[in-house]
This record gives C-alpha cells, sequence and structure tokens, in this order.
C-alpha cells in the first residue's frame, strides 16, 4: 500500500509539473507573439526598409544562442522578447510588401488564417494524443539545414521554382516540428519553458512566411 501511495504521488507530481510547463510554454509563447505583432507594426507605420538578409541571419542566430545561453535566468526572458521582437520588425516590410500588392490583404489573410489552424490542429494532437514524436527529430533537422542552404541558393542565384520548392519543405518541416516540440513538452524531453517557447515561435513564424510565399504565387500577387 506505501509503495503504491508513492507511486501515485510520483504521478500526480509529474502531471502537474508537466502542466505547469506546458502552461508557461503557452502563455510565454502568446506575449512572444504579441510583442512581435507590435514590433511589425511599428516596423510597418513607419514605412522600414526591408532588412538585408545578411542583417537578419546574424540577428537571429546571435540573439537565438543568447537566449539559448540565459535559459535558466531571468535574463532569458529579455533575450527571447528582443529575439522575437527584432523577428517582428523584419516582417514589417514584408507585410507592407505583400499588402500593397493587388489581393494583398487576402493573402495575409490566408496566410495567418492558415497558420493558426495548422499551428493549433498540431499542437493540440499532440497534447491530447501525448504521443512521442521524438522520433522524427533526426529526420527535421536535416531537413531544416537542407531548405536552408536550399533557400540561400535560391535567394542568391534567383531561382524562382527553387525558392517556390523551398517554401512548400519548410511548411511541411515546421508542421513536424510543431508536433516534434509539442510532444517533448508532454513526455519529458524539454524542461526549459523558454527554448519551448522559441522552438515553437520560429515554427510558426517560418510556416506563416512560406504560407504567405506560396499564396502570393498561386493568388498572382508576385
Amino acid at each position: 500500500m506505501r509503495y503504491n501511495n508513492q507511486v501515485v504521488l510520483q504521478k500526480t507530481s509529474s502531471i502537474s509539473t508537466t502542466n505547469k510547463l506546458v502552461r508557461n510554454t503557452y502563455t510565454l509563447l502568446a506575449a512572444t507573439l504579441l510583442f512581435s505583432a507590435v514590433t511589425a507594426g511599428v516596423a510597418m507605420a513607419v514605412n522600414a526598409p526591408p532588412v538585408h538578409w545578411v542583417i537578419t541571419l546574424i540577428g537571429y542566430f546571435g540573439l537565438l544562442f543568447l537566449t539559448n545561453a540565459l535559459r535558466n535566468s531571468a535574463w532569458g526572458l529579455a533575450a527571447i522578447f528582443a529575439l522575437t521582437g527584432f523577428m517582428g520588425y523584419t516582417l514589417g516590410p514584408i507585410l507592407n510588401f505583400y499588402l500593397g500588392l493587388p489581393n494583398g490583404h487576402e493573402t495575409v489573410m490566408l496566410a495567418l488564417g492558415g497558420t493558426g489552424v495548422i499551428f493549433f490542429g498540431l499542437s493540440g494532437y499532440a497534447l491530447t494524443t501525448r504521443k512521442d514524436f521524438s522520433f522524427i527529430g533526426g529526420f527535421l533537422m536535416v531537413g531544416i539545414l537542407v531548405a536552408f542552404l536550399a533557400g540561400l541558393a535560391a535567394m542568391l542565384f534567383q531561382i524562382p521554382a527553387l525558392s517556390l520548392a523551398v517554401s512548400a519543405m519548410f511548411i511541411l518541416l515546421m508542421s513536424g516540428f510543431i508536433l516534434f516540440q509539442t510532444s517533448l513538452l508532454v513526455n519529458g524531453g524539454e524542461t526549459n519553458y523558454i527554448m519551448a517557447a522559441v522552438g515553437l515561435y520560429v515554427a510558426i513564424y517560418n510556416l506563416f512566411l512560406s504560407l504567405l510565399h506560396l499564396l502570393g504565387i498561386f493568388g498572382g500577387d508576385e
């Protein structure tokens, strides 16, 4: 009886810890998405010029490294808001570009709605079923690296067909990453809510941009 009580208490404590981690992750994710929306709005309001892709990469990887280094301290929160605020600001000029095109408003709203449906659908599925998707981690890392390098090639050599393929790849990869990251949360593979929120934010950001690109092309806006 004593052993059974200890097992029950351990399971209850584990469930409570997981629920707190999930709650903190999604609260932080919501706050960073809101902050990104604000910085994107500021960039749109002042009609900021597009941020050069080199600066974007340096800012992204630099702030991502900083967030990872500070993930176990209160400064980690400041770092994640710096990262997501910067990424939101880089999004502002892109949104202004699409909004200035024919059917641009519809394209942006469709991309935003599609991102929301995919994220809540996949994340909700992983949360409710608690299935372990950690086995796709290696595939995702390789796929993201390949897609990233292909994206650079498409941009440097101006290859529209490759750019289109990269966007399609990122939609699939980021969808898989949402399942993967959420699965880690509920199965004990990720215990730091700051890094979990960063992973989900990056997936949402890339998913939105990729959908925006594809919808813009198929909608005749580009």
